[in-house]
């Protein structure tokens, strides 16, 4: 029987930490502001708008709603992130992504200051990333380094597998690995003989966003596989990128679907806001 990564759980561990230290800091004087921007009512994004200002609530952190109809221009949403970008009492800027189809996300995204991106995905931050300087780190990937560390897995020396090669979850995450001193092999649709690579993962990171596609096949016995995607399947049930069932027995650990990966991203966008005062200063 494999271990079952609790994601709830410790997600929960590292929003109390960060309700202790917005609480010293506010004790201090200091108040810690994210600036939440959503363009259009997107179902989805809607949720994960709610779920991120409850998260803020419980922590302590002010939010500041920009709830935008989904015909605003580029060049207005531009506007109010060069406003956001200069004032002193905002720490964390987010836009929720996607955005229409008619504003450039690249554009948005690099119009942050790099210093007030909790969502890491500013080029400085990224570039940060690669060569080992403070920054913010995009919050999946960061995330799952704390459910391995917090679930007693070592990573260093051991060879990990990561599959996809986003810039969100796939390229972050084999920073990241290699930062903890991992062997880190990327591999992703062009891969040869994929399975063959994923077989000798001690940590297999499924990021590839087809429902239940790592079967058994892909999977070495005693490896600990950590399951990214998050999707809907026939019956209308949560399921991941791994197919849990044929895939659990062999494991030594595993995070399920919901309930794994998925709460340490807020937790961890919590954990930047956080960081974020400090980096200002």
């Amino acid at each position: 029987m494999a271990k079952l990564i609790d994601g709830k759980a410790i997600a929960a561990q590292i929003k109390d930490e960060c309700r202790d230290r917005v609480a010293g800091m506010k004790a201090e004087g200091i108040e810690v502001t994210l600036a939440v921007i959503q363009v259009g009512s997107d179902p989805a994004s809607t949720v994960y708008v709610g779920n991120k200002k409850k998260a803020c609530e419980y922590v302590g952190i002010r939010s500041l709603a920009y709830e935008l109809p989904g015909e605003t221009t580029e060049s207005e949403l531009l506007e109010l992130i060069a406003e956001l970008n200069g004032r002193k009492d905002v720490n964390g800027i987010l836009v929720q992504l996607p955005l229409p189809g008619h504003i450039d996300e690249e554009k948005v995204l690099d119009a942050i200051d790099a210093r007030k991106d909790v969502d890491g995905f500013h080029p400085q931050n990224v570039g940060a990333l690669c060569i080992g300087k403070p920054g913010f780190v995009s919050c999946t990937p960061a995330g799952i380094i704390q459910l391995l560390k917090r679930s007693g897995v070592e990573i260093a020396g051991k060879e990990c597998v990561v599959i996809g090669r986003s810039n969100i979850v796939g390229k972050p995450m084999a920073l990241l690995l290699l930062r903890e001193n991992g062997t880190v092999t990327v591999t992703h649709s062009r891969t040869k003989d994929l399975q063959e690579v994923t077989k000798r993962a001690d940590i297999l990171v499924a990021a590839v966003g087809k429902p239940k596609m790592i079967t058994a096949d892909y999977v070495k016995e005693g490896a600990v596989v950590i399951d990214v995607g998050i999707h809907r399947n026939e019956n209308n049930k949560l399921c991941g990128d791994v197919d849990f069932e044929s895939v659990e027995p062999l494991c030594s650990a595993i995070t399920p679907v919901p309930g794994g990966v998925g709460p340490m991203t807020i937790a961890m966008l919590m954990n930047n806001c956080v960081e974020s005062v400090a980096l200002q200063q």
